[in-house]
């Protein structure tokens, strides 16, 4: 096994997510079982927990054993040589998934929910979540919605409602060029395929549905769950992946363009299912969880655990916990490091300026910009747009992002008093009602309004619903809201995630996210019962830096290696955890 699992922090609780004062002892039994514990952030336990599921630590060592590294270009082909010195082609051919028998049983049971209205059975958390809001189909009056269509794949099954299943074979493409991408999550598929570390699972999620999290979907199908799947964001599903998962009777509710009621039809067609009872729950944003835990909550107390990417998700699961009625543990993927830096940081700083030109085609240079928040994602946006020339000012309340704000060369103002001359108004808080009426009442025209955090509820869209305002849709997720006086500002993707929108995200971003995500849920679903409490959890700072060592072999990176007697003068294993939990990057 990689002695580099064989380290024993110990690691207390912590308060969330700025407080944790964690200590780490290191420990020199490179022939002992890791026994790094999680970090809980919910209630303040302080109990030590125990070791990492062994099926984990298996997959992680055959992981790591498993490179394939590019040698020569042979006959136009690529020829790739793995760590047993064997030397084999590229696979070219469609590779197809093997899914559990489960989908085939599911034309004859799926009960019956009809075209009632079923966001009006939830009462705010429609309206909370980046993933609600109207349609934006690019031509509504020929569209056909996906719920009156019958849908059958080719290997007879039907469920599933996406928008075209003939656009399958499109997306098989997209997700194997994700596949390529994505080496470090392909890597845990090869090594723990053969283990099925996630036989017996039942997954339902809501995420992005994508070709990147597609390979994640196939990835835990490899590993042996059965697996539902709905979409987070009405506008971010790529209708060709979906009709490629489709295919490989796949069951997933999703298309681009779905309307509020659409949107909780699909999450709802996951979960009221006859025979069918999730345990496991992958959520971006809470929604799953929310729905399940209102409309169903017999089958919320049967859950093993949740794992959860998106800040808004992280808040609704502590509001359950303060509250005590989280009743299954749950995995903060979102404050993990990997995330919080790849996902949020560098992912930002480069998808902003893209969404920004397909959406608004926007010149940079001079522009006057604000960005409300200087957390991961602000400090991503605001990078970009200084690298491009734009003059940038941050908003903040908290006085240490504020300082960084400062010595990193930005403004730091109140949003009344800039908003009348800046050009462009970006939130990144993912807190609500940051731009309000008031605001947008005094902004100059052409002034372009957009939101880069995860929750819809940073600007105040149903403000500007109102008689004496037009709204002119120019073309997909850019809307003008025209004022009595002529004046106009520029509304890009009705104020939910622009880049996830309107634009793509790197795939080699997306493969970190989700290597930690599946690691999360190998380890929830296979701890021991009683390991995790009704709480709120952090993955190890050592499955962190495993995470990240999967990613450097993309960049042929060497990691210098501590000598034993640096070891022992820094007190760390030779193998990590390198930093302390408590520690910021």
């Amino acid at each position: 096994m990689d002695s580099s699992l064989n380290s024993k922090p110990e690691i207390q609780s912590a308060t969330p997510p700025k407080e944790d004062n964690n200590s780490m002892e290191d420990s020199h039994n490179d022939e002992a079982a890791i026994s790094s514990s999680l970090e809980t952030v919910g209630n303040g336990d302080s109990s030590q927990l125990p070791t990492i599921s062994s099926k984990l630590l298996r997959m992680l060592e055959a992981a790591t054993n498993w490179r394939p590294a590019l040698v020569k270009m042979q006959n136009s082909e690529e020829v790739f040589e793995e760590n047993d010195g064997v030397v084999s082609e590229a696979p070219r051919t469609k590779r197809q998934i093997q899914y559990p028998e489960q989908t085939r049983e599911f034309d004859s049971r799926l009960t019956k929910t009809g075209r009632r209205s079923l966001s009006q059975s939830i009462s705010h958390s429609s309206t909370d979540s980046n993933s609600s809001g109207g349609s934006d189909a690019e031509n509504p009056e020929e569209e056909v919605s996906p719920r009156d269509m019958q849908q059958m794949n080719s290997k007879g099954s039907r469920d599933f409602c996406i928008k075209n299943i003939k656009l399958a074979d499109f997306g098989r493409q997209e997700i194997e060029l994700a596949e390529d991408e994505m080496t470090a999550l392909m890597a845990l598929r090869k090594a723990a395929q053969g283990e099925k570390p996630l036989a017996g699972a039942k997954i339902v999620g809501c995420t992005h549905v994508t070709a990147q999290t597609a390979v994640l979907f196939e990835t835990l199908v490899v590993l042996g769950a059965q697996c539902r799947w709905a979409a987070c964001n009405i506008y971010s599903t790529q209708d060709e992946v979906a009709a490629a998962l489709a295919e490989q009777a796949f069951p997933v509710f999703a298309w681009k363009g779905e309307s509020e009621d659409d949107f909780w039809w699909c999450i709802d067609r996951c979960v009221n299912v006859e025979g069918w009872e999730p345990n496991m729950i992958l959520d971006d944003g809470g929604d799953m969880t929310h729905w399940i835990y209102k409309k169903y909550p017999h089958l919320f107390k049967k859950v093993n655990g949740i794992v959860e990417e998106s800040i808004t998700g992280i808040h609704r699961l502590h509001h359950l916990s303060k509250a005590g009625k989280l009743c299954v543990p749950a995995i903060n993927v979102n404050d993990s490091v990997t995330k919080q830096k790849f996902d949020n940081l560098y992912c930002c700083r480069e998808s902003i300026l893209d969404s920004l030109k397909k959406t608004a085609d926007i010149m940079f240079g001079g522009k006057q910009v604000v960005v409300c928040g200087y957390g991961e994602v602000g400090k991503g946006c605001s990078a970009a747009l200084k690298a491009m020339g734009s003059v940038v000012y941050v908003t903040e309340i908290d006085p240490i992002c504020a300082l960084q704000a400062c010595m990193d060369g930005f403004r730091l103002t109140k949003l009344g008093d800039v908003v009348r001359q800046v050009d462009m108004v970006i939130t990144c808080t993912g807190n609500k009602n940051v731009v309000v009426r008031e605001h947008m009442d005094l902004m100059k025209n052409g002034c372009v309004v957009c939101n880069m955090g995860r929750s819809n509820t940073e600007i105040d869209v149903s403000s500007l619903r109102t008689p004496e305002l037009v709204w002119q849709h120019v073309r997909a997720q850019v809307d003008h809201i025209i004022w009595p006086d002529g004046r106009r500002i520029v509304l890009l993707a009705e104020g939910r995630v622009l880049n996830l929108s309107s634009s793509t995200v790197p795939i080699y971003v997306l493969s970190i996210t989700a290597t930690t995500q599946a690691l999360a849920l190998i380890e929830l679903f296979n701890a021991p019962e009683g390991r995790y409490k009704q709480d709120v959890y952090l993955l190890p700072k050592k499955l962190d830096e495993y995470v990240a060592s999967l990613h450097l072999h993309t960049f042929d990176a060497h990691l210098t290696e501590l000598t034993d007697e640096q070891a022992k003068y820094m007190g760390l294993s030779k193998n990590g955890p390198f930093k302390p939990s408590y520690y910021r990057y």
